[in-house]
């Protein structure tokens, strides 16, 4: 049966940024499918994820990890490790943006921001990728990038250096590792209800000018997410590599 291909049942997902928006919305999918989830957050509380994936019957270890720094990488795999016996997805969607022009925008921000959304994807996604090849299993990676993957925005430079390094690097790691049974995949959110999103929410001005521009005429939910990311951690997406998915309510189509 077709259903068949889109179940977790016995696997084992780590999420980055997990405890609220996407990232916990995710979580949830992935659990709901049949995963246990190896969570990990930086500042804020995993617990609200931990309620909803026990109430689903699956296990959760929350793991606390700077994520701009690569000490924090190993541990991450090896606590997951320890908890579960094996790794089977990984989901690279903890992210930070900074908002300046251009011309004033500084190298703290550049580098907070590159080294977030870009360096620790790749090397938490290698140290990932290994313990794929010493198990024999295969698996699934799946990134979040962004609109600006596509596009260049206004007044994030950093944000959509990583973003499109995002898209980039999931080309480049789906073309070398295909051929250990690893499917390196990326969805691309649009404009979703997310703490990112809340300076241009907040602006009556900017909302409008965004809404007008979404076809669907909404902003995004976090659970709009949840169907791509159950589908690129499944069987049924086995011979996509890759490829972004872009989850938008029509953006990129306008």
């Amino acid at each position: 049966m077709i259903f068949d291909k889109f179940k977790l049942n016995g696997k084992v997902a780590i999420v980055t940024g997990s405890s609220a928006g996407l990232g916990q919305a995710m979580c949830i999918a992935l659990a709901e499918a049949g995963a246990d989830i190896a969570g990990i957050s930086h500042a804020r509380s995993n617990e609200t994820t931990r309620e909803e994936i026990e109430k689903r019957g699956r296990r959760f270890l929350s793991i606390t990890a700077d994520l701009a720094q690569m000490e924090s990488i190993q541990p991450i795999v090896s606590k997951a490790v320890e908890m579960f016996g094996h790794i089977d997805i990984l989901v690279n969607n903890a992210g930070i943006i900074r908002r300046e022009d251009s011309i004033n925008f500084t190298e703290k921000d550049w580098d907070d921001v590159m080294n977030v959304n870009a360096k620790t994807l790749f090397f938490l996604s290698q140290a990932v990728a290994r313990r794929f090849i010493a198990q024999g299993t295969g698996g699934k990676i799946i990134n979040i990038a962004s609109l600006l993957s596509y596009q260049g925005g206004i007044r994030v430079p950093s944000y959509t250096a990583s973003k499109s390094a995002v898209m980039g690097l999931t080309k480049l790691m789906a073309n070398e590792w295909a051929k250990f049974n690893i499917n390196v995949n990326a969805i691309a959110p649009g404009y979703m209800v997310t703490s990112n999103t809340a300076p241009l929410r907040a602006d009556p001005v900017r909302s409008e000018e965004l809404l007008a521009r979404i076809p669907a005429g909404r902003w995004g939910m976090p659970e709009d997410l949840q169907g791509a990311a159950v589908f690129l951690a499944s069987d049924a997406s086995s011979y996509v590599n890759g490829f972004t998915i872009a989850v938008d309510g029509g953006w990129l189509a306008r």
